[in-house]
């Protein structure tokens, strides 16, 4: 088949490089975001002109000579491979068989941008990823076929992420490929009233409240590590925290209980937070005992806005 692979980022590179490592099929065209100024250039894009694959980079897809373009390039299918720009239902359909875009949750649950951090930030279980066909609605397409992933007790956004998706899913385009090869791909319509969507998780959502129940605080802080970083006030001044554990104990919420070399233990309600890496205002990431040296924290000091 002559493919487009639409995507972005590692995930967009890597689900190339399986493509071409395959040799199964031809990729006649890579589209990205086009480059900002001042940021690297995507990977993806960087791979695929290093391999001589032609990249394009349209502003939108509403645009008919970008749309003549695409008609151009005579293609069987379009991969979207994390695609994070709206491309409308007539650029998907130019392709002969349309277009097949990848969401990292399990449709209809959790549809929009931030799909893998508020499962864990709400203590789910469970969450997965999902190869659909795209429509114009956001993530609301029938669906090719979903893959589970457990999310244990510990794990971050980074472990479920980058050890249990990412490694799966970027090697699972070869699987897409070979159902729409064979003829009639699965087509599963989702099940609207069960739908979720969450926007951007972002550094408002972020803030701790040492008041809560203290798995709630861990569970925001596994959600937002690494992006976008749970975050609290210490002596008037914002710090990230990344690193943790949940431990039992029982005091004022918000009070350092215990430094020591593991780190720094903060109370919650009903527990408490063993803090073990932090990112200081305007520093990089260290240990939390270091950070408590340097700032002056002590055992007794409130955290908190």
């Amino acid at each position: 088949m002559r493919l487009i692979v639409m995507g972005q980022q590692a995930f967009g590179k890597v689900a190339l490089e399986t493509l071409l490592d395959a040799g199964r099929d031809e990729v006649v065209a890579v589209y990205c975001a086009p480059d900002k100024e001042g940021r690297p250039l995507d990977p993806l894009k960087e791979f695929a002109v290093e391999k001589g694959i032609p990249v394009f980079q349209p502003a939108n897809f509403k645009d008919a000579a970008v749309l003549d373009e695409m008609r151009g390039l005579d293609a069987d299918l379009m991969i979207m491979a994390y695609v994070t720009i709206f491309v409308t239902q007539e650029a998907c359909h130019i392709p002969k068989q349309g277009a097949i875009c990848f969401h990292p949750s399990l449709l209809p649950l959790h549809r929009g941008p931030s799909s893998i951090n508020w499962p864990i930030i709400w203590g789910k279980t469970e969450t997965g990823y999902s190869w659909f066909y795209p429509t114009d609605g956001l993530d609301e397409g029938d669906i090719l076929f979903q893959r589970h992933v457990e999310i244990g007790p510990d794990e971050t956004l980074g472990d479920i992420y980058f050890k249990k998706i990412f490694p799966v899913a970027t090697q699972s385009v070869l699987e897409v490929c070979d159902l729409y090869r064979d003829g009639n791909p699965p087509r599963t319509p989702q099940d609207h009233a069960k739908a979720t969507y969450e926007s951007w998780c972002r550094k408002k959502d972020a803030g701790i409240d040492w008041s809560q129940p203290a798995r709630s605080v861990y569970n925001l802080i596994r959600g937002c590590n690494p992006q976008p970083g749970a975050w609290t006030v210490a002596k008037g001044t914002e710090v990230q925290i990344y690193d943790s554990a949940f431990v039992e104990g029982a005091g004022e919420p918000g009070a350092v209980t215990e430094i020591s070399d593991d780190g720094v233990c903060v109370q919650a309600d009903g527990g408490r937070i063993l803090i073990k890496r932090v990112r200081p205002a305007g520093g990089g990431k260290v240990p939390a005992a270091e950070w408590a040296a340097a700032a002056g924290i002590a055992v007794g000091d409130l955290l908190g806005a």
